[in-house]
């Protein structure tokens, strides 16, 4: 669940004096209490029969049940902002389509048979398009700024780039949407090697109008390159971050390809398309193992943070409900227990299982309450700082709060009715008979 590998040293004795230390110093603090407070009674008092004091012991217990119901809503609550903000994230349009998208890094003789094996990919119907780009789709891996065009200043060189390298067919196979001009091919256009497209976020930082044809050069040597297209902003790196990065897009002139993209073909199962897509690159690669990475899933791997955060949560949320219901639950018998005779009076007197239920009941809800207030204030600048680490994040809603609450007091009404009840249908006879 956390990606760790966890051990216990028993071979370590500062392991065992800590854990020793622990269990005296638990056992203290737990007997400490009933220890002064049976201390505490008289003699006298006790052999009278009065040493059952219902109203002592009532108060720790309450607030040792509302410190618990505390942190019970604090991780309720934040588990559902966390996976909300999750979801956020994967419900975000990446800008292309992974479906049916597989790489593979070029190693050995790949790239030396990588046109021979783009034709067989094309051919045997295993992909409807093939691109080499210089990173995967869903990387960043180059970075570079410097860059000068016509009407830039000083101050436009030091916009960082985001660097794609492509052969020819990048917007087919990665399914980028052509926003004007168009696409990087160097078998039909052989000066498209220093071609560039460029994406929106680039167009608005450098301020073009009419960016198709336009030349950009380096301040730091004498490339030159030509605009013939520009793409949809799509998402390279985080889907967590609001802004997407000004990029360029080079034709192979600039940025060697390293990446093979493939967009298997939809009418044939994935199973077929990679048997046949792993004999193609054996064929041509023997000496290295053939290994496809799918698009989607290399995506989602951007989520596996914030999946373990949320599952951690929502595991912890669900111990702290379980020892809070443990401790409810003890104080609902004690409670019943004490007010027997009080209950035995009221039915006497023509009480209700309903009216008694409630009596019982009400003072629990209480504290429930009581931890709500106090829960909700913590919970929401603990999360409002959270979530200030995404720059796409969600605004934390009232009805999270209310949801979060209504949760909270359904939990303890279910885990103190049973004992409430219980002490409702209760024969009154039994409880006044020594009366």
């Amino acid at each position: 669940m956390v990606n760790k590998q966890l051990f216990i040293p028993y071979s370590n004795p500062v392991f065992w004096l800590l854990a020793l230390s622990f269990i005296v110093f638990t056992g203290i603090v737990a007997g400490s209490y009933p220890a002064f407070y049976l201390s505490s009674y008289k003699p006298v008092a006790v052999l009278k029969g009065t040493f059952k004091k219902a109203h002592a012991l009532v108060a720790p217990r309450k607030i040792l049940v509302a410190v618990q119901f505390t942190f019970a809503i604090i991780l309720i609550i934040s588990t559902i902002i966390v996976v909300r903000q999750l979801q956020y994230g994967i419900n975000r349009q990446a800008g292309y389509d992974k479906n049916n998208l597989v790489y593979t890094f070029t190693q050995g003789e790949v790239d030396k048979h990588y046109q021979a094996i783009k034709n067989e990919l094309l051919s045997g119907g295993v992909a409807v398009a093939v691109t080499r780009s210089s990173n995967p789709i869903t990387q960043r891996w180059s970075d570079s700024w410097g860059f000068t065009w016509d009407g830039s200043t000083k101050a436009d060189e030091k916009i960082d780039f985001i660097r794609l390298g492509s052969d020819a067919d990048f917007t087919k196979t990665i399914g980028v949407q052509l926003k004007e001009g168009r696409d990087i091919d160097v078998y039909n256009f052989k000066t498209d090697s220093t071609a560039v497209l460029l994406n929106e976020a680039a167009v608005k930082a450098m301020r073009l109008k009419n960016p198709i044809g336009i030349t950009i050069g380096t301040t730091g040597g004498p490339e030159k390159f030509h605009v013939i297209g520009v793409v949809k902003d799509f998402i390279l790196e985080s889907p967590f971050q609001q802004q997407i990065n000004p990029m360029m897009i080079f034709g192979p002139g600039m940025d060697y390809g390293q990446v093979i993209h493939a967009k298997l073909n939809s009418a044939k199962s994935t199973a077929e398309n990679l048997k046949k897509m792993e004999a193609i690159f054996t064929k041509y690669n023997p000496q290295y193992p053939f290994d496809a990475i799918f698009a989607d899933e290399s995506y989602a791997r951007k989520f596996r943070d914030q999946q373990q955060t949320g599952k951690l949560a929502a595991l912890f949320a669900g111990l702290t409900i379980f020892i809070s219901c443990l401790g409810l639950f003890g104080l609902a018998a004690y409670m019943a227990e004490s007010r027997t005779k009080e209950v035995g009076v009221r039915k006497v007197l023509g009480a209700s299982v309903f009216s008694v239920t409630n009596l019982l009941s009400k003072d629990f809800l209480k504290l429930v309450f009581i931890s709500f207030v106090i829960a909700s204030p913590v919970t929401w600048y603990v999360m409002s700082k959270w979530l200030e680490g995404y720059s796409y994040r969600i605004n934390i809603e009232w009805w999270v709060f209310a949801l979060a609450g209504v949760l909270a007091i359904l939990i303890a009404l279910v885990t103190v009715s049973f004992q409430a009840i219980k002490a409702a249908l209760a024969n009154p006879v039994r409880s006044l008979r020594s009366e």
